[in-house]
């Protein structure tokens, strides 16, 4: 029988301070008595077993029951000598939990993702607060600057299906139409409005105001940088109560919440003055003294009308008047025939 060649292989063990040795091995040769010919007896004899060592060839662990030639070592090879480490490896070693469920709980329990900032604003901007579908004109904006897609509103208006949230908007007359300028080749951006004058875009980086007589969206930059009492795109006269904030903080949309209630306070109080004036007017009375029309309206010591001065001529003036007047009971005489009928005791 033909003998095999003898491997030569370099052994070192750095977690025990021995050296490297060079040794010429069998490829017969099993990794557990090279452990036992490699370590010093003084080492075998303490606390320390073969378990606790293993051999690794370029930081592969090596089975202690294979040879040098089943494991694949080649000439002039290195073998390292390692210590295995015990514990925290799925070995029944403590978990930090008091008990398993404690240990299951943390992993059952999502934790809510972190929102960004920045896309929550961006998303404000650029989409319809009740649908949260893009902003596509038309477009609205109600009393407390919040922006919409006319249709989704009006349909939710129809439907009855309203959020409490916007409870404040009863009807077409709460929505106010705004033009949107685009920005020029910008279909692949997020943010496709801009101010007409200044340039900045429509993404909550800026403020935005719009102006309810018109409907403009101009942003705050361009109103302080030009004083004008009329809109910078159509020239039409606004004031101060004329200016809605877009997406304002809180005070700002408490502010235009208490304008809001306020005007709606104006014009209730100007319905009620109005109906009050038409049913407090009484209607035209005869004078039954006189056989005069009386309209009971004081105008200031003028002539009131009189059903005589339109008497027609040889026409006697008690009998024109007897027309406008109804008949007097003391006038009524009852006789005989009038006691034998009903009717005319009536």
């Amino acid at each position: 029988m033909e003998s095999k060649k003898k491997l030569r292989v370099f052994g070192r063990c750095p977690d025990l301070g021995l050296s490297t040795r060079a040794l010429t091995l069998a490829p017969d040769l099993t990794l557990r008595r090279l452990k036992l010919s490699f370590l010093p007896q003084s080492l075998l004899s303490q606390t320390l077993t073969l378990d606790s060592l293993y051999f690794c060839l370029n930081g592969k662990p090596l089975p202690d029951s294979s040879s040098l030639a089943a494991a694949g070592i080649p000439n002039s090879s290195a073998l390292t000598l390692r210590l295995r480490l015990r514990g925290g490896g799925g070995d029944g070693g403590a978990t930090g939990a008091e008990s398993r469920d404690c240990y299951l709980n943390m992993y059952a329990t999502k934790k809510p993702d972190k929102v960004d900032p920045n896309e929550t604003r961006l998303s404000k901007w650029t989409t319809c607060a009740l649908s949260a579908e893009p902003l596509v004109p038309p477009c609205v904006i109600d009393r407390l600057g919040n922006l919409f897609n006319k249709e989704p509103l009006v349909e939710a208006l129809l439907h009855k299906k309203l959020p409490k949230e916007f409870s404040h908007i009863r009807g077409l007359k709460d929505m106010i139409p705004i033009h949107l300028t685009p920005i020029p080749s910008a279909a692949d951006s997020e943010t496709k409005f801009q101010c007409p004058i200044t340039g900045q875009e429509f993404n909550g980086k800026y403020g935005f105001l719009v102006i309810r007589g018109c409907g403009h969206v101009l942003s705050v930059k361009a109103l302080k940088e030009v004083e004008s009492s009329t809109c910078l795109v159509c020239h039409k006269e606004f004031s101060n109560m004329d200016k809605i904030v877009i997406n304002g903080s809180a005070e700002e949309v408490r502010a235009l919440r208490e304008m809001m209630e306020e005007e709606r306070g104006r014009l209730k109080g100007r319905k009620e003055k109005k109906v009050g004036t038409c049913l407090s007017g009484t209607k035209h009375a005869i004078n039954e003294k006189d056989g005069t029309l009386d309209d009971r309206k004081k105008d200031g010591g003028g002539k009131r009308f009189k059903a005589v001065d339109m008497m027609p001529a040889h026409a006697t003036k008690e009998v024109y008047a007897s027309i406008f007047t109804s008949s007097k009971k003391f006038d009524f005489q009852e006789t005989f025939t009038c006691r034998s009928l009903p009717l005319g005791r009536n």
